[in-house]
């Protein structure tokens, strides 16, 4: 089966691309130094051309609030449009818990935007809400460091393993259409806050954290239910410390 990933060059896009591929499938790993741009269109209509699946991870590069709605209101439609004519049986998007529950964040608003043209456009879809990925910790705090204290809302948040990401995308990617959203996330809930501190612990980095309720994340100011999945998520198997003990973190 062709299969193509957009943002196949990505953290999770590269994993998904290297799963499926050792599944004996036909992936093309697309972006635009391979020369498909969903903004421009350019390659668009090659690289789907007999294409089966497609599973957009592609990000803005910026997340200025402007900016990134318009890079996801861009992108999903040219590559929508694409896909419908190229006869695409099921677009897979990879999207973020508790996106709806953050109106004040400009990037969960362009997100929403997205998710709502994956709706609207006709083509049998499975949109992936995750939470955060361990990757993620080094840029929390480091977006909340003044001097020598990184400051991190304090929320409960429920982080998993990039490698989980890619197994369930490639699960999905096998599976059928749910034509719906389906929820995964890491093994257990954590404050955001504890979470950062460990990891800079671990990685010898001196700065102190200091949990703030109302510290701000992507712009919204969270609760405790706001990065958090419902009921019945997929859960990864890879846990903080096992996952810390391959990562290697960076040494302070």
């Amino acid at each position: 089966m062709k299969i193509v990933v957009i943002g196949g060059t990505g953290l999770i896009g590269s994993k998904t691309v290297e799963r499926l591929r050792k599944k004996g499938h036909d992936v093309l790993a697309a972006s635009p130094n391979g020369g498909v741009n969903t903004i421009t269109g350019e390659g668009l209509a090659e690289a789907l051309a007999g294409a089966q699946v497609v599973i957009d991870l592609a990000n803005s590069p910026s997340f200025e609030d402007k900016a990134v709605l318009e890079f996801f209101e861009t992108s999903g439609r040219n590559l929508l449009a694409a896909e419908k004519r190229a006869g695409v049986k099921h677009h897979i998007a990879l999207s973020i818990v508790g996106v709806e529950r953050l109106p004040d964040s400009g990037y969960m608003r362009a997100k929403m935007a997205q998710e709502r043209l994956i709706r609207e456009s006709g083509i049998s879809y499975t949109i992936v809400h995750s939470t955060q990925f361990f990757e993620f910790l080094s840029g929390i705090a480091q977006s909340g460091t003044v001097g020598d204290t990184a400051t991190v809302p304090s929320a409960y948040f429920q982080p998993i393993a990039s490698d989980d990401v890619a197994d369930i995308m490639t699960d999905v990617a096998l599976s059928p259409p749910v034509n719906g959203v389906i929820e995964i996330a890491g093994p257990e809930p954590i404050r955001m806050s504890e979470l950062v501190a460990r990891f800079l612990k671990a990685s010898n980095d001196p700065r102190k954290v200091t949990g703030d309720p109302h510290a701000r994340y992507f712009g919204a100011e969270l609760d405790d239910r706001s990065l958090v999945p419902g009921d019945r998520p997929r859960l990864g198997a890879i846990p903080f410390d096992d996952w810390l003990r391959h990562a290697s973190p960076p040494r302070h």
